[in-house]
Protein backbone atom coordinates (compact mmCIF):
# COMPACT_ATOMS: atom_id res chain seq x y z
CA UNK A 1 0.00 0.00 0.00
CA UNK A 2 1.19 3.21 -1.07
CA UNK A 3 0.47 5.81 1.61
CA UNK A 4 0.73 9.58 0.05
CA UNK A 5 0.68 12.73 2.54
CA UNK A 6 -0.11 16.05 1.93
CA UNK A 7 2.13 18.83 2.55
CA UNK A 8 1.82 20.87 5.53
CA UNK A 9 2.26 24.09 3.43
CA UNK A 10 -0.90 23.33 1.46
CA UNK A 11 -2.21 24.05 5.07
CA UNK A 12 -1.29 27.18 6.05
CA UNK A 13 -3.74 30.51 6.11
CA UNK A 14 -6.60 28.66 5.25
CA UNK A 15 -9.31 31.44 5.34
CA UNK A 16 -11.53 31.09 8.90
CA UNK A 17 -9.39 28.10 9.58
CA UNK A 18 -6.86 28.57 12.73
CA UNK A 19 -7.65 25.19 14.57
CA UNK A 20 -4.63 23.15 15.90
CA UNK A 21 -3.93 20.37 14.54
CA UNK A 22 -4.19 16.94 16.08
CA UNK A 23 -2.76 13.42 14.54
CA UNK A 24 -3.67 9.55 15.67
CA UNK A 25 -1.88 6.81 13.55
CA UNK A 26 -3.00 3.51 13.35
CA UNK A 27 -2.27 0.52 11.50
CA UNK A 28 -4.21 0.13 7.52
CA UNK A 29 -5.08 -3.35 8.80
CA UNK A 30 -8.80 -4.78 10.89
CA UNK A 31 -10.40 -5.08 12.95
CA UNK A 32 -12.35 -5.63 10.44
CA UNK A 33 -11.51 -3.53 7.66
CA UNK A 34 -9.11 -6.65 6.74
CA UNK A 35 -5.81 -5.80 4.82
CA UNK A 36 -3.74 -8.33 4.57
CA UNK A 37 0.66 -9.54 4.63
CA UNK A 38 3.04 -6.20 5.52
CA UNK A 39 0.05 -3.96 4.42
CA UNK A 40 -1.83 -4.37 7.45
CA UNK A 41 0.94 -3.43 9.45
CA UNK A 42 1.29 0.25 7.49
CA UNK A 43 0.47 3.43 9.88
CA UNK A 44 -1.48 5.59 8.82
CA UNK A 45 -1.87 9.08 10.08
CA UNK A 46 -5.30 10.66 10.89
CA UNK A 47 -5.90 13.89 11.34
CA UNK A 48 -8.11 15.27 13.65
CA UNK A 49 -9.77 18.72 15.13
CA UNK A 50 -10.10 18.75 19.01
CA UNK A 51 -11.92 22.02 20.20
CA UNK A 52 -13.29 23.05 23.41
CA UNK A 53 -12.34 22.12 27.06
CA UNK A 54 -11.03 18.68 27.30
CA UNK A 55 -13.20 17.44 30.11
CA UNK A 56 -16.16 19.12 29.06
CA UNK A 57 -19.30 17.50 30.19
CA UNK A 58 -20.51 16.52 26.34
CA UNK A 59 -18.31 15.93 23.38
CA UNK A 60 -19.62 16.49 19.83
CA UNK A 61 -17.75 14.46 17.10
CA UNK A 62 -18.36 16.02 13.40
CA UNK A 63 -17.69 13.36 10.60
CA UNK A 64 -17.53 14.58 7.51
CA UNK A 65 -18.38 12.94 4.23
CA UNK A 66 -16.58 13.16 0.22
CA UNK A 67 -14.89 14.70 -0.97
CA UNK A 68 -14.83 17.56 1.78
CA UNK A 69 -12.99 17.94 4.79
CA UNK A 70 -12.21 18.84 8.53
CA UNK A 71 -12.96 22.52 7.39
CA UNK A 72 -16.44 21.48 6.74
CA UNK A 73 -17.18 22.00 9.95
CA UNK A 74 -15.15 24.75 11.09
CA UNK A 75 -18.82 27.45 11.84
CA UNK A 76 -20.15 24.53 14.34
CA UNK A 77 -17.00 23.71 15.95
CA UNK A 78 -16.72 27.57 17.16
CA UNK A 79 -20.51 27.36 18.47
CA UNK A 80 -19.67 23.99 20.22
CA UNK A 81 -16.96 25.16 22.23
CA UNK A 82 -18.65 28.56 22.95
CA UNK A 83 -21.55 26.13 24.24
CA UNK A 84 -18.36 24.11 26.35
CA UNK A 85 -18.77 21.57 24.22
CA UNK A 86 -15.96 19.68 23.51
CA UNK A 87 -15.77 19.13 19.17
CA UNK A 88 -13.57 16.33 17.78
CA UNK A 89 -13.62 16.73 14.20
CA UNK A 90 -11.77 14.00 12.14
CA UNK A 91 -11.08 13.83 8.49
CA UNK A 92 -11.38 10.10 6.86
CA UNK A 93 -8.42 8.71 5.28
CA UNK A 94 -8.23 10.15 2.11
CA UNK A 95 -9.11 13.35 2.85
CA UNK A 96 -8.22 16.35 4.63
CA UNK A 97 -4.87 16.48 6.54
CA UNK A 98 -4.99 12.87 7.26
CA UNK A 99 -2.89 10.21 4.53
CA UNK A 100 -4.37 9.17 1.98
CA UNK A 101 -3.81 5.44 0.78
CA UNK A 102 -3.43 5.54 -3.50
CA UNK A 103 -4.85 3.12 -5.17
CA UNK A 104 -8.88 3.18 -5.37
CA UNK A 105 -8.46 -0.78 -4.31
CA UNK A 106 -6.98 0.32 -0.80
CA UNK A 107 -10.53 2.10 0.13
CA UNK A 108 -13.18 -0.09 1.26
CA UNK A 109 -16.35 0.79 3.25
CA UNK A 110 -15.17 -1.69 5.68
CA UNK A 111 -11.95 -0.09 6.30
CA UNK A 112 -13.06 3.28 6.74
CA UNK A 113 -15.52 2.28 9.42
CA UNK A 114 -12.36 0.68 10.94
CA UNK A 115 -10.16 3.20 10.89
CA UNK A 116 -12.35 5.51 12.22
CA UNK A 117 -13.26 2.96 15.00
CA UNK A 118 -9.82 2.95 16.08
CA UNK A 119 -9.26 6.47 16.00
CA UNK A 120 -12.59 7.60 18.19
CA UNK A 121 -12.57 4.91 20.46
CA UNK A 122 -9.09 2.85 20.59
CA UNK A 123 -6.85 6.36 20.33
CA UNK A 124 -9.29 8.64 21.76
CA UNK A 125 -11.71 6.29 24.01
CA UNK A 126 -14.49 8.74 23.16
CA UNK A 127 -17.50 8.15 25.36
CA UNK A 128 -20.72 10.11 26.02
CA UNK A 129 -20.62 11.30 22.41
CA UNK A 130 -23.05 13.67 20.30
CA UNK A 131 -22.33 12.40 16.57
CA UNK A 132 -23.31 14.72 13.79
CA UNK A 133 -22.96 13.21 10.46
CA UNK A 134 -23.75 14.35 7.04
CA UNK A 135 -23.04 12.64 3.79
CA UNK A 136 -20.61 9.69 4.12
CA UNK A 137 -20.28 10.97 7.53
CA UNK A 138 -23.19 8.75 8.10
CA UNK A 139 -22.72 5.87 6.68
CA UNK A 140 -19.52 5.61 8.65
CA UNK A 141 -20.70 7.11 11.66
CA UNK A 142 -23.91 5.26 11.88
CA UNK A 143 -22.29 1.63 11.50
CA UNK A 144 -20.53 2.84 14.54
CA UNK A 145 -23.36 3.84 16.53
CA UNK A 146 -25.10 0.20 15.90
CA UNK A 147 -21.96 -1.70 16.63
CA UNK A 148 -20.84 0.71 19.37
CA UNK A 149 -23.86 1.85 20.77
CA UNK A 150 -23.05 2.70 24.75
CA UNK A 151 -20.03 5.01 23.12
CA UNK A 152 -22.88 7.17 22.03
CA UNK A 153 -25.41 9.76 23.87
CA UNK A 154 -27.41 11.63 20.87
CA UNK A 155 -27.22 11.24 17.33
CA UNK A 156 -27.85 14.05 14.47
CA UNK A 157 -28.42 12.70 11.20
CA UNK A 158 -28.05 15.43 7.91
CA UNK A 159 -28.40 14.89 4.80
CA UNK A 160 -26.90 11.53 4.84
CA UNK A 161 -28.40 7.94 4.81
CA UNK A 162 -27.37 3.67 5.22
CA UNK A 163 -27.93 1.83 1.87
CA UNK A 164 -28.08 -1.34 1.70
CA UNK A 165 -28.72 -1.84 -1.95
CA UNK A 166 -32.17 -3.19 -1.04
CA UNK A 167 -33.86 -0.27 -2.70
CA UNK A 168 -32.92 1.12 -6.16
CA UNK A 169 -30.75 4.46 -6.27
CA UNK A 170 -32.00 7.28 -7.86
CA UNK A 171 -30.42 8.27 -11.29
CA UNK A 172 -28.85 11.31 -10.51
CA UNK A 173 -26.53 9.07 -8.04
CA UNK A 174 -25.64 6.88 -10.91
CA UNK A 175 -24.40 9.89 -13.13
CA UNK A 176 -22.20 11.23 -9.82
CA UNK A 177 -21.09 7.62 -9.37
CA UNK A 178 -19.71 7.26 -13.02
CA UNK A 179 -18.86 10.77 -12.75
CA UNK A 180 -16.69 10.25 -10.08
CA UNK A 181 -15.13 7.36 -11.59
CA UNK A 182 -14.30 8.78 -14.69
CA UNK A 183 -13.99 12.33 -15.08
CA UNK A 184 -9.97 13.02 -15.63
CA UNK A 185 -9.57 15.94 -13.32
CA UNK A 186 -11.82 15.07 -10.03
CA UNK A 187 -12.67 19.38 -9.51
CA UNK A 188 -13.27 19.03 -5.69
CA UNK A 189 -13.98 22.63 -4.71
CA UNK A 190 -16.46 22.56 -7.78
CA UNK A 191 -18.41 19.68 -6.30
CA UNK A 192 -18.69 21.32 -3.12
CA UNK A 193 -19.98 24.68 -4.23
CA UNK A 194 -22.56 23.04 -6.76
CA UNK A 195 -23.55 21.30 -3.46
CA UNK A 196 -24.84 24.56 -1.60
CA UNK A 197 -27.09 27.18 -2.53
CA UNK A 198 -25.06 30.03 -1.46
CA UNK A 199 -22.00 28.97 -3.53
CA UNK A 200 -18.66 29.50 -2.39
CA UNK A 201 -16.11 32.73 -2.21
CA UNK A 202 -13.03 31.79 -4.03
CA UNK A 203 -10.66 31.56 -0.66
CA UNK A 204 -13.12 29.26 1.09
CA UNK A 205 -13.00 26.83 -2.49
CA UNK A 206 -9.32 27.12 -1.65
CA UNK A 207 -9.44 25.36 1.15
CA UNK A 208 -11.47 22.49 -0.13
CA UNK A 209 -8.70 21.85 -2.83
CA UNK A 210 -6.01 22.19 -0.35
CA UNK A 211 -5.82 18.48 0.36
CA UNK A 212 -5.10 17.63 -3.30
CA UNK A 213 -2.05 19.13 -4.71
CA UNK A 214 -2.48 16.11 -7.29
CA UNK A 215 -4.99 14.06 -9.25
CA UNK A 216 -3.51 10.68 -7.84
CA UNK A 217 -4.03 12.26 -3.55
CA UNK A 218 -7.72 12.17 -4.92
CA UNK A 219 -8.36 7.99 -5.10
CA UNK A 220 -10.35 8.03 -2.12
CA UNK A 221 -12.80 11.03 -3.35
CA UNK A 222 -12.79 9.10 -6.43
CA UNK A 223 -13.50 5.37 -5.14
CA UNK A 224 -16.18 6.45 -2.29
CA UNK A 225 -19.68 7.04 -4.35
CA UNK A 226 -18.39 3.05 -5.74
CA UNK A 227 -18.15 2.12 -2.42
CA UNK A 228 -21.87 2.97 -1.46
CA UNK A 229 -24.15 -0.39 -1.50
CA UNK A 230 -26.45 -0.10 -4.60
CA UNK A 231 -26.98 -4.05 -5.08
CA UNK A 232 -28.13 -6.45 -2.20
CA UNK A 233 -25.12 -8.85 -2.92
CA UNK A 234 -22.22 -5.84 -2.10
CA UNK A 235 -19.75 -6.64 0.08
CA UNK A 236 -21.05 -3.93 2.43
CA UNK A 237 -25.00 -4.50 2.49
CA UNK A 238 -25.01 -7.05 5.16
CA UNK A 239 -22.76 -5.27 7.65
CA UNK A 240 -25.15 -2.45 7.01
CA UNK A 241 -28.79 -4.60 7.43
CA UNK A 242 -27.31 -5.06 10.69
CA UNK A 243 -26.51 -1.85 11.54
CA UNK A 244 -30.72 -1.16 10.49
CA UNK A 245 -31.62 -4.14 12.99
CA UNK A 246 -29.59 -2.39 15.46
CA UNK A 247 -30.36 1.29 14.95
CA UNK A 248 -33.93 -0.31 15.93
CA UNK A 249 -33.29 -0.58 18.82
CA UNK A 250 -31.49 2.39 19.43
CA UNK A 251 -33.35 4.63 22.18
CA UNK A 252 -31.35 7.87 22.96
CA UNK A 253 -32.43 10.95 21.14
CA UNK A 254 -32.07 10.46 17.66
CA UNK A 255 -32.65 13.95 15.36
CA UNK A 256 -32.98 14.32 12.03
CA UNK A 257 -31.72 17.70 10.59
CA UNK A 258 -31.98 17.63 6.49
CA UNK A 259 -31.58 20.51 4.75
CA UNK A 260 -34.40 21.64 1.78
CA UNK A 261 -32.79 21.73 -1.34
CA UNK A 262 -30.40 18.81 -1.32
CA UNK A 263 -31.73 16.34 -4.68
CA UNK A 264 -29.05 13.63 -3.87
CA UNK A 265 -31.00 12.57 -0.24
CA UNK A 266 -34.53 14.63 -0.67
CA UNK A 267 -36.79 12.19 1.73
CA UNK A 268 -33.79 10.36 3.29
CA UNK A 269 -34.87 11.18 6.86
CA UNK A 270 -38.14 9.52 6.32
CA UNK A 271 -36.47 5.75 6.85
CA UNK A 272 -34.88 7.19 9.96
CA UNK A 273 -37.84 8.68 11.53
CA UNK A 274 -39.79 5.26 10.89
CA UNK A 275 -37.39 3.04 12.27
CA UNK A 276 -34.99 4.70 15.09
CA UNK A 277 -36.56 4.21 18.52
CA UNK A 278 -35.16 7.49 19.55
CA UNK A 279 -36.32 9.40 16.78
CA UNK A 280 -39.47 9.43 18.78
CA UNK A 281 -40.81 12.78 19.78
CA UNK A 282 -37.78 14.88 18.95
CA UNK A 283 -37.95 18.09 17.01
CA UNK A 284 -37.18 17.20 13.77
CA UNK A 285 -35.87 19.97 11.57
CA UNK A 286 -36.00 21.12 7.94
CA UNK A 287 -32.97 23.81 7.47
CA UNK A 288 -34.31 26.17 4.64
CA UNK A 289 -32.01 27.75 1.73
CA UNK A 290 -29.37 25.12 2.19
CA UNK A 291 -27.48 22.44 -0.34
CA UNK A 292 -26.08 19.36 0.25
CA UNK A 293 -23.49 21.00 2.36
CA UNK A 294 -25.77 22.63 4.86
CA UNK A 295 -22.87 23.22 7.21
CA UNK A 296 -21.74 25.90 4.80
CA UNK A 297 -24.69 26.91 3.72
CA UNK A 298 -26.56 26.99 7.42
CA UNK A 299 -23.66 26.41 9.84
CA UNK A 300 -24.61 28.64 12.64
CA UNK A 301 -28.44 26.90 12.12
CA UNK A 302 -27.06 23.33 12.30
CA UNK A 303 -24.41 23.80 15.56
CA UNK A 304 -27.99 25.78 17.16
CA UNK A 305 -29.86 22.43 16.29
CA UNK A 306 -27.54 20.55 18.09
CA UNK A 307 -26.46 22.76 21.02
CA UNK A 308 -30.53 22.84 21.63
CA UNK A 309 -30.61 19.04 21.75
CA UNK A 310 -28.28 18.45 24.00
CA UNK A 311 -29.00 21.54 26.52
CA UNK A 312 -32.49 19.80 26.45
CA UNK A 313 -31.85 16.27 26.48
CA UNK A 314 -29.07 15.97 29.29
CA UNK A 315 -27.68 12.52 30.33
CA UNK A 316 -28.98 11.13 33.70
Amino acid sequence: MDVLRTPDTRFQQLVDFDFEPHYATVPAGAPDGSVTGSDATIPIRVHFLDEGPSDAPETVVCLHGEPSWAYLYRVLVRHFAQAGHRAVVPDLVGFGRSDKPASRTDHTYARHVAWQRRVLFDELDLTGVTLVCQDWGGLIGLRLVAEHPERFRRVVVANTGLPTGDRPMSDAFFVWQRYSREVPELPVSRIVRRGTVNGLPDDVAAAYDAPFPEERFKEGARQMPALVPTRPDDPAADANRRAWEALGRFDRPFLCAFSDSDPITAGGARAFLDHVAGAAGQEHVTIDGAGHFLQEDRGEELAAVVNRLIARTPEA
